[in-house]
């Protein structure tokens, strides 16, 4: 090797640990609630302060942290206090969902300044549903009172598996005419900022780690019980999305041999035998099958679906209360085989499948009780999701705040 390569070897190493230190400490600054000094991120890190010093110095100077005062003293004089400017910017998270449109405009802490939702088919195709995305992202920032130039960075979430590194959706079982598509180069060509595309359970179980129920866990599953049923996965810290995008699915999990048909084209899976729409079809199947249920005079009223069940089953209906059991059942048995092959520490459920209340999830529970192995059962904690609806809008910030930073961090120093 001779010195010119030596040297060239030198530098880069010393650019990529820079790069790590200052990922480090645009972490540490943001994740500690009152501000953090000079001197404890260098002690966080083990590094010198002279390192911090220059690093925290490309920070200010790109206005993305702010010295806010003198904190607590530890002996002499007190330090000074670094913590994220959150005016130097704003994110966007796009929730498409299967048939709703959520948007986020929020700061660089995370905070929601304006939240918008409309109705939006996903099976309408990329086109309108893409124009109607990008009507109510420039209606919600106007109503933020912020410019294009004010945003960092853009999420958007959809319901199908994403092959991440090429920002589309591959075979999406309710997304027809999707597949292949290149969903993030074309909101990125439309908004001129980085935008990141993920799936919608992977940006849940995102959104619940960062802001909501999931936070201090290290594996995380966010189970999504909605018009379908999905789960994304936080392994140590980190989206495990496997080779193609498709990992966590399973709402298309075999539960029923020679069950229904499913979207994806198979018969039984845990969706189409427990999700929203899959208790809606089963209600409907009630009331023409000459069922005495409650039901009978919701269904004259309009298409049944999974909130009539749940009040049906409020107002003391014993057939939809059995839909909703049943429903909870098959979920939970599938969830323990997810807790005895995966071993999490927490499950969050989410989704407004959910707000079945106990109908659903004590059967859920007493299935995880019965088929889960004891030693992975106890580890793990399962709780509702706190985000509600916005699960997964919030990972999209979230998203969007970690793409913001990353630039900072792969930035030249200046």
């Amino acid at each position: 090797m001779d010195r010119r390569t030596r040297v060239l070897e030198k530098v880069s190493d010393q650019s990529f640990v820079r790069s790590l230190n200052k990922a480090s400490i645009v972490d540490l600054i943001r994740q500690a609630p009152g501000g953090i000094s000079r001197a404890e991120l260098a002690e966080s890190l083990d590094v010198s302060r002279t390192t911090v010093s220059a690093i925290v110095n490309d920070l200010l100077a790109e206005h993305l942290v702010l010295e806010r005062g003198a904190g607590p003293s530890r002996g002499g004089r007190r330090p000074i206090v670094l913590e994220i400017n959150p005016d130097a910017g704003r994110v966007v998270g796009v929730d498409l969902g299967a048939s709703h449109l959520t948007v986020l405009v929020a700061d660089l802490n995370g905070h929601v300044l304006v939240a918008a939702e409309e109705p939006l088919e996903i099976a309408a195709g990329p086109e309108p549903c893409l124009r109607a995305t990008e009507a109510l992202v420039a209606d919600t920032l106007a109503r933020a009172g912020s410019h294009w130039e004010a945003v960092r960075a853009l999420g958007v979430a959809v319901p199908g598996p994403v092959i991440a590194e090429h920002g589309l959706v591959s075979a999406p079982p309710i997304m027809p005419g999707w597949d292949g598509y290149p969903i993030r180069a074309e909101l990125a060509a439309r908004w001129q900022r980085p935008t990141s595309l993920d799936n919608d359970a992977d940006l849940g179980a995102l959104g619940e780690w960062t802001f909501g129920a999931g936070q201090g866990a290290n594996h995380l599953a966010y189970i999504k019980i909605g018009t379908g049923i999905g789960c994304g996965l936080l392994l140590d810290g980190r989206i495990y999305r496997g080779v193609l995008g498709t990992a966590g699915e399973i709402g298309h999990v075999t539960v029923a041999e020679g069950g229904p048909p499913c979207t994806c084209g198979n018969y039984g899976c845990l969706e189409a035998v427990a999700g929203g729409r899959a208790i809606a079809q089963r209600a409907d199947l009630a009331v023409k099958a000459g069922q005495r249920t409650r039901l009978v005079q919701k269904a004259a009223l309009e298409p049944l679906t999974t909130a009539a069940v749940a009040q049906a089953a409020l107002e003391g209906d014993v057939v939809a209360q059995q839909l909703l059991a049943d429903a909870g059942r098959h979920i939970g048995s599938a969830l323990a085989s997810l807790i005895n092959l995966l071993n999490p520490d927490r499950i969050v459920l989410g989704g407004g499948v959910t707000k079945a209340g106990s109908y659903l999830l004590e059967p859920l529970q007493q299935a995880i009780e019965d088929h889960a192995m004891r030693p992975s059962r106890q580890a793990v904690q399962v709780v509702l999701a706190q985000l509600g609806r916005r699960s997964v809008a919030m990972g999209a910030v979230a998203q969007a705040l970690a793409q913001t930073f990353q630039q900072a961090v792969t930035r030249p120093p200046g």
